[in-house]
C-alpha cells in the first residue's frame, strides 16, 4: 500500500512540477517518468487488492466464527436453563407430593382417633345407662317389694324412685361429660392437624419461592410462578 501511495505522489510532483505552456493551463510531462510510475502502480495495485481482499475475508471468517460461537453459547445457556427449570418443577412437585401425603396422613389418623373417640364415648354411655337402667329397675323391685310388705311405710317407696331417678340423671350426665370432652378432643386434633397442615403449606411456598429465585430462565425474564397464599 505505501508502494502504492509513493508512485501516486510522485506523479503529482511529476505533473506539478512540469512546464506550462504559455497562455494555456497546459503543461508538458516527460512520457518516459509517467509510463514508468504508471507500470508501478499496475505492479503494486493487485498485491494491494489482494491483501485487502485477505483482511476482508479473515474479517468475514472472524465473524462467522463468532457468530457461531454466539449461537453455541446461546444453546447451552438454554439447554441449562431448561434442566434447571425441570428440576426446580421436579423439586416442587416433590415437595407439594409429600405435602399431601403428610395431609392425608394427618387426616387419617384424625379420622381414625375420631371413630375411636366416638366409638368409645358410644359404649360408655350405652354402660352407663344400662347401668342406670338396671339400677333404676332394681329400685323400683325393691320398692315395689317393700311396699307390698310395709304399704304404710310409703317413704320407703319414695325414696326408692328418688335414687333411682338419681342414678339416672347421673348417667345421663355422664354421658353427656363423655361425649362432650369427645367432642372437644376431637375438636383440639383437627386444630392440629390445620397447623400442621399450614405449616406444610408454607413449607411448599418458601420452596418454590427459592427455586424459582435461583432458576436463570426466571431472573432473565423476570417472571416467576404464583405461589401458593
Amino acid at each position: 500500500m505505501y508502494r502504492v501511495f509513493e508512485s501516486l505522489d510522485a506523479l503529482v510532483t511529476v505533473v506539478e512540477e512540469a512546464r506550462g505552456l504559455p497562455m494555456t493551463s497546459t503543461c508538458v510531462v516527460p512520457r518516459g517518468d509517467l509510463l514508468e510510475l504508471l507500470d508501478d502502480l499496475r505492479e503494486a495495485l493487485p498485491t494491494e487488492l489482494d491483501d485487502a481482499q485477505d483482511v476482508l475475508d479473515r474479517r468475514d471468517n472472524l465473524v462467522g466464527e463468532a457468530e457461531q460461537r454466539a449461537e453455541e453459547t446461546a444453546a447451552a445457556t438454554a439447554a441449562e436453563a431448561e434442566r434447571v427449570l425441570a428440576e426446580a418443577r421436579e423439586q416442587a412437585e416433590q415437595l407439594l407430593a409429600e405435602a399431601r401425603h403428610e395431609a392425608d396422613r394427618a387426616v387419617a389418623d384424625g379420622r381414625r382417633e375420631y371413630t375411636e373417640l366416638v366409638d368409645r364415648a358410644q359404649v360408655e354411655s350405652e354402660r352407663l345407662a344400662e347401668a342406670g337402667r338396671v339400677a333404676h329397675e332394681r329400685s323400683v323391685a325393691e320398692g315395689r317389694a317393700e311396699q307390698a310388705q310395709l304399704v304404710s311405710e310409703t317413704e320407703i317407696v319414695r325414696a326408692a324412685r328418688v335414687e333411682a331417678a338419681g342414678i339416672v340423671d347421673t348417667a345421663t350426665s355422664e354421658s353427656a361429660r363423655v361425649r362432650t370432652e369427645c367432642d372437644a378432643y376431637v375438636d383440639r386434633k383437627l386444630g392440629e392437624f390445620e397447623d400442621v397442615l399450614g405449616k406444610a403449606l408454607r413449607t411448599v411456598n418458601r420452596g418454590r419461592s427459592q427455586l424459582w429465585r435461583t432458576s436463570p430462565a426466571t431472573a432473565a425474564s423476570g417472571t416467576g410462578m404464583d405461589l401458593i397464599d
